[in-house]
């Protein structure tokens, strides 16, 4: 049924368009409940289908399909994770960089490459009110080196090392590891195209996670050579694809005349059959592009870090040249990729800026966390006093002494809904506090509290003035 506007009357008096929903526009909403809907003026700009909403018997609003809330309990974990890359990283001597959520979408398509799979079918774009096209970030990489560009760091002397930590965005079926909300951590490289800048960021990489004590990790390398090595590949790859032609799947069909490489790494099995024999890019790499991968393979075996060669190894953005990597594991199923990186001397000067060689990784902090999960023990924010404060005066000492050891840097908890020595006493257990404060009308008028150990049920008289010094110059096992 048709929307359609109907003139109503505001509470002020004054006459106003709105819209309503029809019986069709909600599931549940009868024509009947009309009278139950919300009415509100239509901004200019935009559908009225999301502004009216039932009152009645209302449908509860959930997330959106694969965007994940990361709950109380699953923090503490994100939060070690987080503090553990950031150690690693600052280290290596990289500085934090925060760049925007959104972007134009141009910056994307020219860097990621218009016939990938993330800018063709992935990204959530949508207009501005002024028409221009934007982009919520896949990737990190785009917006660094744009920032790199805009704020002319190449004229530093110092080498530029950027890490950055949050959400990136693609529209892709959710499953396990793979979210259309996600979060990276990443680190770029700018200014050299030394090899052991790419054995650094590697090593990185695998000393972070190795850190974490994450199982069966792998890493897996490659090098796609320079633009002009590849340029003289893909002609025989086309070869041979157009020979298996009928073996590939749909996607590849499409990958070959747009971006052949990306057949090598597509994870459907009668592809990755079909593709077995495939020439390799490696036989076809230039002298100083074998040079500079050979390189890269001794600096990795001097520094003791393991890898795997895998010719199939290219990556789904068009700005990688010479070294590819990939850290996999076998606890992670179909998506096994744990971080990847590689080298993009030409995405700066690609962007407007000058001629500036860069290499970095990008690691997916959801499946590291799902990693983590599994092998390491339940962690939690660990709070250790509990003010159990009742009666009339005991209240009003305990939220002064809640706010005095708070600020003396004291982690404590209380509930305001307990009004009674048992029912704070729960709640202490519950919130799993290793000590109670108790603190009653009697307490208050002598001016002293009990400190109530809630494992072992000892008790102990301290004085109220002061307690914060008194308990911050204690110690307690771990």
């Amino acid at each position: 049924m048709v929307r359609r506007p109907r003139t109503i009357r505001s509470h002020a008096g004054r006459r106003k368009k709105a819209w309503r929903l029809s019986r069709y526009d909600i599931r549940g909403v009868q024509e009947s409940q009309h009278s139950s809907c919300v009415d509100l003026p239509v901004p200019r700009r935009y559908s009225p289908d999301f502004l009216l909403l039932p009152l009645n018997n209302m449908d509860s609003i959930k997330g959106i399909k694969g965007v994940k809330d990361i709950l109380p309990e699953e923090t503490p974990r994100w939060r070690l994770i987080e503090d553990t890359v950031r150690r690693w990283a600052l280290s290596y001597g990289y500085q934090e960089i925060r760049i925007p959520i959104f972007e134009l979408t141009a910056l994307f398509a020219r860097s990621i490459g218009s016939a990938t799979d993330i800018v063709e079918k992935e990204m959530y774009t949508f207009p501005d009110r002024d028409g221009t096209s934007l982009t919520l970030r896949p990737e990190g990489t785009a917006g660094t080196v744009r920032s790199f560009i805009e704020h002319n760091r190449a004229a530093d002397p110092l080498p530029q090392k950027y890490f950055y930590i949050g959400p990136m965005f693609r529209h892709e079926r959710p499953q396990a590891g793979r979210l259309r909300q996600f979060h990276q951590f990443g680190v770029e490289f700018f200014g050299t195209s030394d090899p052991r800048a790419d054995v650094e960021v590697i090593a990185l990489l695998w000393r972070l996670l190795s850190d974490l004590a994450l199982p069966d990790l792998t890493l897996e390398i490659n090098s796609l050579g320079s633009s002009d090595d590849r340029a003289a590949y893909k002609p025989f790859l086309r070869s041979f694809l157009s020979q298996q032609q009928a073996l590939l799947c749909e996607n590849c069909h499409r990958r070959m005349d747009t971006n052949p490489l990306r057949v090598l790494d597509c994870k459907v099995p009668s592809c990755r059959a079909a593709t077995e024999s495939a020439p390799r890019l490696t036989d076809h790499l230039s002298t100083e592009a074998r040079q500079h991968f050979d390189q890269v393979l001794c600096g990795l075996v001097a520094l003791g870090v393991p890898y795997q060669l895998n010719p199939r190894l290219v990556r789904g953005l068009d700005y990688y040249c010479l070294t590819s990597f990939e850290i996999t594991s076998t606890h992670l199923g179909a998506q096994n990729a744990v971080g990847a990186g590689g080298r993009y001397d030409g995405l700066v000067k690609t962007l407007g800026g000058p001629s500036v060689p860069a290499v970095g990784f990008a690691l997916g902090l959801e499946r590291v966390s799902l990693m983590f999960q599994k092998t390491s023990s339940p962690l939690r924010d660990e709070c250790l006093y509990y003010v159990a404060a009742f009666g009339e005066e005991g209240k009003k000492c305990g939220l002064v002494l809640l706010d005095e050891l708070r600020r003396a840097g004291i982690s404590t908890q209380c509930d305001y809904r307990a009004t009674t020595l048992k029912a704070h006493l729960r709640q202490a257990d519950r919130a799993k506090c290793r000590y109670a404060i108790l603190l009653g009308d009697d307490e208050a008028s002598l001016g002293s509290v009990i400190l109530r150990n809630l494992e072992s049920k000892a008790q102990e008289v301290l004085p109220l003035e002061g307690l914060a010094s008194i308990l911050k110059t204690r110690t307690f096992p771990a």
